[in-house]
């Protein structure tokens, strides 16, 4: 042993053959194996295991055993039969104690679970349409409600902002409430709280009601907003899993095309027009509540709760067992969670949430998330959203022009969705983010050009100007934004995901709320080109760098594996970045550019967490 208490290089590779060895907290532990070629060994638990080798690999040929995340991700990568026995064992379990489902969870199947799995992510990602639904059809209502209530400018702020303020209170439910209920009766909570609110704001005859149905109306939306991207994150398979939590983000922009034709449809109603606008969302959150009702848990949430029968027969449901990929998976979750539940409880106890504090692993996911959020929101896209009617009549358009010309914002936005779910999980998750934010930069600069045009002497020239740029701008944020519901959703390990997508989803929509809230103020204090070019496109610049510096790439990495990528110290992922930053900049300058804006690879997991206590110095995997 080494003076700081390391294995010196000996220590590693001269123990007797017939051992098995792996470090725990620095310290080389051994234990003597027979050396047979088959063993009988006791784990304790009163189930005997067969030891067999295999070109000096050792390996179970029964039962099931306790092992290390790293040790399970070993035998997943050489396909050890430890994975089909543990499968099989299950299975027969499951045969004799089926799982008994009440009338709250009805039980659906199909003959290929990608069925169910597409199923599940379609009604799930409906969540993402109530949100931008709302988002577009308070724009639109903001030009005919504050004189029907008879709001000042102050309310109409309250108003817009009322539901990304109710959001945070429903964010800072969403711990809680997943810990407590789990990820699908979360949801439906959150879909009973929001119909509750828009029928309150579509009936609204004062300010205080409408105040009072936009605050609970984005309790519900906070709370879906930070469960759904986790619970589509921790059902799918990994090589979809950035896809189809994108879909997500594509149901907003849908959810704000639909607003946008709703109000468009009604803004012609010559009484209440805007009550028909608010209300018509009932008809998009009673089809979700129904269609969440027969969808099951999520199996890694059961996982964690220690319900293991429970989640394979989930995920016998959505995933399947026959192919490989799905059962080397569920094997290496079900390890995970074990071992995240032995250390949490020898770390903190009941109080998890402090390894965000205490945890470099823990920590770095938490900064990590925060910062691309507040990327996301910091540029502009929601108080651009909300006040689009407002900003479209600002550049010359007619109030009833406004409302039909913001289909243009909210259609680019939507279409700027779909590359995203198709190539972001080929090219990958940095790639992506360092590629679309320089575009929609561009689109706020020509915005912000827009704004020196006068509309009295050019009109046209104002309007096609601002027309092109809310283009690119929201054509851009569109495949920028999936990566707000994407990274959050599968950096966080099993144990503190509930707590930390909580804080992500505070942060979101609590910057929401800022912006919103202080956009008129912001407006008028700094110039509309002050506001949009020199705040939100310098954000965009400064965001830039950052993401070139610190992002990572978790593209077709399980959420286990993204738990070790996450294990590097910062310093590391930084070099490695800067590695990459200096090669594209060569490769841009000789004129590469088929290296540049090629799929980016899979990084390799580190290797310094290889070495590290976390995992085993030999290949033998222990016992």
């Amino acid at each position: 042993m080494s003076s700081d208490g390391s294995p010196t290089s000996s220590e590693k590779n001269h123990h007797p053959p017939d051992t098995l060895a792996k470090f725990e907290d620095g310290k080389l532990q051994v234990e003597h194996v027979e050396p047979n070629a088959k063993r009988r060994m006791s784990t304790g638990g009163g189930r005997n295991l067969s030891i067999a080798t295999d070109g000096g690999r050792q390996y179970s040929t029964g039962g099931t055993r306790r092992m290390s995340e790293w040790d399970a991700m070993k035998i997943a990568k050489e396909g050890g039969v430890e994975i089909d026995e543990e499968i099989e064992l299950l299975d027969q379990e499951l045969a004799e104690n089926p799982i008994h489902h009440s009338i709250w969870s009805p039980v659906i199947n199909f003959k290929d679970p990608r069925h169910f799995t597409w199923l599940l992510v379609g009604f799930a990602s409906m969540g993402g349409l109530l949100s931008g639904i709302d988002q577009s059809l308070i724009s639109g209502a903001n030009l005919y409600m504050p004189a029907s209530l008879n709001l000042d400018t102050s309310q109409v702020s309250l108003v817009a902002s009322g539901v990304p303020l109710g959001a945070i209170g429903g964010a800072l439910l969403l711990g809680p409430t997943n810990e407590a209920v789990g990820r699908r009766m979360a949801i439906i909570i959150s879909l009973i709280l929001y119909t509750i609110g828009a029928a309150l704001e579509a009936g609204a005859i004062n300010f205080g009601m409408m105040v009072t149905g936009r605050v609970i109306l984005g309790l519900g939306v906070g709370l879906e907003g930070g469960t759904v991207p986790v619970y589509v994150a921790e059902s799918v398979a990994r090589k979809y899993r950035g896809n189809l939590v994108s879909l997500y983000q594509f149901n907003i922009a849908l959810g704000e095309v639909f607003g946008y034709v709703v109000a468009a449809i009604f803004v012609n109603v010559k009484s209440g027009s805007w009550r028909y606008m608010l209300g018509s969302s009932l008809v998009f959150s009673t089809i979700m509540l129904v269609g969440m009702l027969f969808m099951p848990e999520s199996p890694r949430f059961l996982m964690h709760k220690g319900r293991t029968l429970e989640a394979f027969d989930t995920w016998k449901r959505i995933r399947g067992i026959d192919l490989a990929e799905n059962r080397e998976e569920f094997f290496v979750m079900k390890h995970a969670c074990i071992e995240e539940h032995d250390s949490k409880a020898s770390r903190t106890g009941s109080f998890a949430w402090l390894d965000f504090f205490t945890v470099p692993r823990a920590r770095r996911s938490i900064i990590y998330a925060q910062i691309m959020i507040f990327l996301g929101q910091f540029t502009g896209i929601n108080a651009i959203m909300y006040y689009m009617a407002t900003l479209m009549n600002q550049v010359g358009f007619s109030s009833k022009e406004s409302v039909f010309m913001s289909l243009v914002g909210g259609g680019s936005l939507l279409l700027g969705t779909l590359p995203a779910i198709f190539y972001m999980e080929k090219f990958g998750r940095r790639f992506w983010a360092c590629a679309m934010l320089p575009g929609f930069f561009i689109g706020l600069l020509i915005i912000g050009c827009s704004y020196l045009i006068d509309t009295k002497t050019n009109v046209g020239g104002a309007e096609g100007t601002y027309i092109t740029g809310l283009i690119l701008y929201e054509g851009f944020f569109g495949s920028y934004a999936c990566l707000t519901w994407v990274l959050p959703s599968e950096v966080y390990p099993t144990y503190l995901r509930s707590y930390g997508m909580e804080v992500s989803d505070v942060t979101l929509f609590f910057c929401s709320w800022l912006v919103t809230y202080f956009f008129s103020d912001m407006q008028k204090a700094m110039s509309r080109i002050g506001l949009t070019l020199g705040f939100y496109g310098g954000i965009a610049v400064v965001g830039w760098f950052y993401q070139l510096l610190f992002m990572p790439e978790t593209k077709n990495k399980t959420l286990e594996e993204i738990d070790v990528l996450f294990s590097q110290p910062t310093g590391q992922l930084v070099r490695q970045n800067l590695k990459g930053v200096a090669e594209s900049a060569s490769d841009l300058v000789h004129f590469r550019w088929g290296k540049v804006f090629r799929p980016s690879p899979e990084s390799e997991l580190p290797e310094a967490h290889r070495d590290s206590a976390v995992g085993p110095v030999s290949n033998k995997v222990q016992g």
